[in-house]
């Protein structure tokens, strides 16, 4: 993978496979995390390449990202907006004021499962012949060069970039008053790390058509942080990070999203995990007679190491 196109070659060749492993690809592009995923389990419908930047994360934030629509051959460049959860600021107007909604670009929107209020920026006719992809535009089926595909992404991640830098500027932005978000990056961590720490040995994430839907899961009332399934008996297990939050106020959240899973999944079994970074007196007292509710504390470890920086062309 010796330059952008080819990484998106691979990317689609991949996305026709049953291979989900994405270790070998790039971690950075241009100064910004690259992320992807192929799906959990099994392959998602919607394969995607993200380019994320600041503290945003795929399931918090706005970003460009390759979405491939595999049903319809069709590849998104696309104003991303992050599904499960809401972040603070968006793409700013003056980008996408007269920019068409994915589900509102196609006639036929039923097959449009997902990412559905992002933006098109770019949208590529995908034909692939053997090991080679053929990029078309879409409102001309005019057949693409690699430099001209290295363009429209160069492009959108200009638009990013400044965009990025209007929210530093904002000093009511989240961005600029420094807010870490440990919980949201905690978060992030348990899930990719799911299989390695001692959630992952007693339950299992639930993903639906190889779409992980566990982190933030979206009820009437609000969003689970992380629910997961036991092992042995199948209950569900709603898991609530503490934020900054008083010990009432998080057993009132957790109590709340347990009583919607036993009435909505019809599981008088349903337990709930708090992950708090130290077991305080008033969350102890506040469990006591609370059934059902463990909690969980964790430490953080934080160093800064030397790296050589990698530059992709």
């Amino acid at each position: 993978m010796t330059d952008k196109n080819s990484i998106l070659d691979q990317f689609i060749l991949q996305s026709n496979t049953q291979d989900l492993k994405y270790a070998h690809y790039p971690k950075k592009y241009n100064d910004l995390d690259m992320k992807i995923s192929f799906g959990m389990g099994v392959p998602a419908r919607i394969p995607w390449i993200a380019f994320i930047g600041n503290e945003m994360l795929v399931s918090n934030g706005f970003y460009p990202v390759y979405l491939y629509y595999k049903d319809l051959k069709m590849l998104i460049l696309s104003y991303g907006i992050s599904e499960t959860s809401e972040y603070e600021q968006s793409w700013p107007d003056s980008i996408i004021a007269n920019k068409t909604k994915i589900k509102d670009f196609f006639e036929d929107n039923s097959k449009i499962h997902r990412y559905g209020s992002s933006f098109v920026h770019r949208a590529y006719n995908i034909e692939i012949k053997g090991d080679d992809i053929e990029y078309k535009l879409h409102d001309n089926d005019k057949i693409l060069t690699q430099n001209e595909l290295i363009n429209d992404l160069d492009e959108i991640i200009h638009e990013y970039k400044n965009s990025i830098n209007i929210e530093i500027k904002n000093e009511d932005s989240l961005i600029s008053q420094g807010k870490f978000y440990m919980e949201k990056h905690l978060e992030e961590f348990i899930i990719t790390n799911w299989d390695e720490i001692d959630l992952g040995r007693k339950y299992d994430l639930i993903y639906d058509e190889g779409e992980l839907v566990s982190q933030q899961f979206r009820t009437d009332i609000g969003f689970i942080d992380i629910l997961a399934k036991d092992k042995k008996d199948g209950s569900y297990v709603v898991i609530e990070l503490k934020k900054n939050q008083t010990s009432d106020d998080t057993i009132g959240q957790i109590a709340r999203y347990m009583g919607w899973i036993r009435d909505h999944k019809k599981d008088e079994d349903v337990k709930g995990i708090i992950i708090a970074s130290e077991f305080t007196k008033k969350l102890k007292y506040a469990i006591k007679y609370v059934k059902n509710i463990d909690v969980l504390s964790y430490e953080i470890n934080f160093s800064l190491n030397e790296v050589k920086r990698w530059i992709y062309l």
